[in-house]
């Protein structure tokens, strides 16, 4: 295990000292996994109320360039060209045999484009941006930190802080003032709940969360129950149920590429991997991502293989743990097209021993974003 003060640091570090937290690695930075208050605890919290999360490991991007939506559109499977601004969209790096190198949130910010993408992949995004977008700025906003605020009750505590920000829809992102701070928030995170993700100034960023914090529903969120409640929300993981050997039709994301890039479209393919992408949305690909539900209380995690019920393996797991909020085990995972059917009963091996699951549908707990 890395020497914690070895690693990077978030702006929010001396707050998760001062709050006990656990801190860990993760993605090169100094994380909180827990709090006091403890994993099950914190991901219920944030299941009947406000969880607060520091994700400013992540990497904030800002591209610049009067061609910058055609060029970026030339990496994704996505419409750029016609994103609103003050709106954001899902993403997908993809490479040329169509797995994905990453995936990301971008955002119409009128004058620029503003990506999010994961912490372990965003000096490679950069340098990915930079080699196909010579004539566009792409800049890593270091000096950035980015909370989650996430929650059934998410929006009335923005509503005491930034009245605007209570109106906002799902996928907006705009740059307000939140108590007194000007930031850019979205609506929207990792949860499959309600909330917003918020940028703000690392000279700023704990003045905000701990305003944040006096509100009674609010309280600090560590990466362990980030994790838990993502994968009850059926929300990939990068770098587990999705990487650069996975496409999108297989990770079952295929709701993720626009309209107009798809076969037909009015800017039909034009991405890498286009060709292999858009032949598995024709034809099916050999095998998918899937829910999985044990039949006991013994959590199936990642790489447990999965097998038939005639006893040939058929995939493995990619994520696993305990749902608190249906209180038993869930997962998911790739097995082969055939056995991706929901009700398709399949054998897990934990131990040497053949367990019973299920496929079933995706996600374990409903989302309750807010449309508008």
């Amino acid at each position: 295990m890395a020497d914690v003060d070895a690693l990077l640091k978030t702006p929010l570090y001396d707050l998760h000292v001062q709050h006990a937290a656990k801190m860990v690695p993760f993605a090169g930075y100094a994380m909180p996994v827990q709090y006091p208050l403890g994993i099950l605890k914190e991901h219920l919290h944030t299941r009947a109320a406000a969880g607060l999360f520091d994700v400013s490991h992540m990497g904030q991007v800002s591209v610049h360039g009067s061609a910058r939506a055609e060029r970026l559109e030339a990496l994704v499977p996505v419409d750029v060209l016609d994103l609103p601004a003050g709106k954001q969209r899902y993403a997908l790096f993809t490479n040329e045999q169509g797995g994905i190198l990453d995936d990301l949130m971008i955002s119409n910010a009128g004058d620029h484009l503003f990506l999010v993408v994961n912490a372990a992949c965003k000096h490679a995004d950069v340098a990915h941006l930079q080699q196909h977008m010579t004539d566009c700025e792409v800049t890593l906003l270091e000096d950035h930190a980015l909370l989650a605020l996430q929650g059934p009750s998410a929006a009335e505590v923005m509503q005491r802080v930034c009245a605007e920000a209570a109106r906002m829809a799902f996928m907006d992102n705009v740059e307000i003032t939140v108590a007194g701070i000007d930031c850019r928030v979205s609506r929207s995170g990792y949860t499959g709940e309600d909330g917003y993700e918020i940028g703000v100034s690392a000279a700023r960023a704990a003045e905000l969360a701990e305003r944040l914090l006096h509100e009674s529903e609010v309280a600090l969120i560590g990466l362990g129950a980030r994790d838990s409640l993502r994968l009850e929300a059926g929300l990939c993981l990068y770098g587990h149920d999705i990487g650069d050997h996975t496409t999108p039709i297989e990770a079952a994301l295929s709701w993720a590429i626009s309209k107009a890039r798809r076969t037909g479209g009015t800017r039909a393919g034009g991405f890498p991997g286009a060709d292999r992408v858009l032949a598995q949305m024709r034809d099916g690909a050999a095998h998918r991502r899937v829910g999985i539900q044990p039949e006991g209380r013994a959590p199936l995690r990642e790489t447990v293989v999965l097998y038939a019920v005639t006893g040939e393996p058929i995939g493995q797991v990619t994520s696993g743990g305990f749902g608190p909020s249906i209180e038993r085990p869930v997962a998911m995972g790739y097995v082969n097209a055939e056995q991706a059917v929901v009700g398709t009963l399949l054998q897990a091996e934990v131990r040497g021993k053949r367990l019973p699951a299920e496929v079933v549908k995706l996600p374990f707990t409903p989302h309750r974003y807010h449309r508008g």
